[in-house]
């Protein structure tokens, strides 16, 4: 397997491959919380409304969990309420003039910092100074952007008041990588330190690069990986693409992974998007389907999440359902995850909305859209310091940040 310790498409690219045989978008066995829209005429008269799904009576609790940590075929269909989330409002724009802004951290001080997939550029807006460009520390070494791939996820160390580490997601020349840098204050200005590639190997191409990390509740570093078209992948714990991979600050697998002495924590992805954790500690990531059916999966450690063989809810034996599946992939194709207490938000590229929705343990409640088609395409949303949840915009230049104010 390569990936060492140092040593989707997007809106626009075609969706591909197609279901495999005697899978359909339609008439799925029930197995998740489906986001199916309307029908069609009452799509017509309410086409701004967004929350559909199962048809359960209103109240009905979930019954027990059948889900544990191992692969298979889980337990009774739940059923979810269709409990709602009300609506964020819009605090602030911010024009920024960013350039395809992948990802935010935030610094203990509020600063925060995003990344330009194309640039690779290193970007800063500092509270209080929210009008106007965003400052640049810098330029991360070493990336080569093209299609999908450049500068992409960004993770703040746990231990950042001591170390000063913030990790790097990249499309390297030959392959995606990690790498950390300290961040370092001189006169008043940050400045970036040398580059140290903590982890490579994950495979690269022009789509289905996958690119999310984020340090978990337990300390260890969560990667989010692509299949990078090589559909082979998924299904194969020896290979790095396709999963999510839970590793150390220092780029060694992490003690405890599933599958022994090796990086990979669940298996079976297609392109995984948004990683986030509810509060409970469960760990959820947002994933781009084909031409079908986009999700939303509930992550167990050895979980296989069924890619290629099977996307969304089919409940087939040996993969894990996804715990909301959007068929129609015009309405979300979901990119950041943040979870807010136990609620999930999802930014969507091609649906260009937010997705809002309830979770309640293991299970999920019916999708919410906001701001649909009023910005364009979202790229990522992310909890600040204060609160409020920033949302990047990806429309091809300048891009902006939108800060919304949550609801109590």
């Amino acid at each position: 397997m390569t990936g060492t310790p140092a040593g989707r498409r997007e809106s626009a690219d075609p969706r591909h491959p197609a279901p495999p045989a005697g899978q359909s978008a339609a008439g799925r066995p029930a197995g998740a919380q489906v986001w199916v829209g309307l029908a069609a005429a009452v799509a017509i008269m309410l086409s701004g409304c967004t929350a559909g799904g199962t048809d359960v009576p209103a109240g009905t609790a979930p019954p027990p969990s059948g889900g544990t940590a191992t692969p298979g075929l889980e337990g009774p269909t739940p059923a979810v309420t269709r409990t709602g989330v009300d609506r964020p409002t819009l605090a602030e724009k911010i024009d920024a003039e960013l350039q395809l802004p992948w990802s935010t951290v935030f610094l203990p001080d509020g600063t925060a910092v995003i990344s330009e997939r194309d640039s690779t550029r290193l970007r800063t807006i500092a509270p209080g100074a929210r009008n106007g460009r965003a400052g640049t520390i810098g330029t991360v070494p070493d990336v080569v952007p093209g299609g999908e791939g450049g500068l992409l996820g960004l993770a703040l160390s746990p231990d950042f008041a001591n170390d000063r580490y913030l990790y790097a997601y990249f499309t390297a020349a030959r392959d995606n990588r990690i790498a950390r840098m300290r961040l370092e204050e001189r006169g008043g200005t940050l400045v970036l330190g040398p580059s140290e590639v903590i982890f490579s190997g994950i495979p690269k191409a022009a789509t289905h690069n996958g690119g999310r990390i984020r340090f978990g509740p337990d300390g260890l570093l969560y990667v989010g990986t692509g299949d990078s078209r090589r559909t082979e992948q998924p299904q194969d714990v020896n290979t790095l693409g396709g999963k999510i991979l839970r590793i150390t600050p220092e780029g060694r697998p992490a003690p405890g992974n599933p599958f022994g002495d090796n990086p990979v924590y669940s298996l079976g992805h297609r392109n995984v998007q948004g990683l986030a954790w509810d509060s409970a500690g469960r760990l959820w990531a947002s994933e781009f389907g084909p031409d079908v059916d986009d999700e939303l999966n509930l992550i167990v450690p050895g979980g296989n999440y069924g890619w290629p063989a099977v996307t969304g809810a089919p409940r087939r034996e040996g993969f894990r359902d996804a715990k909301v599946v959007w068929p129609s992939t015009a309405e979300s194709s979901p990119s950041g995850l943040e979870i807010v207490g136990d609620t999930a938000y999802l930014g969507a590229l091609r649906g260009q909305r937010v997705w809002a929705i309830r979770l309640n343990g293991e299970f999920a409640g019916d999708p919410v859209s906001y701001f649909t088609r009023e910005y364009g395409r979202i790229r990522n949303v992310s909890l600040a310091p204060d609160g409020r949840l920033w949302v990047l915009s990806n429309n091809k230049n300048p891009d902006f940040v939108l800060v919304l104010e949550l609801p109590e």
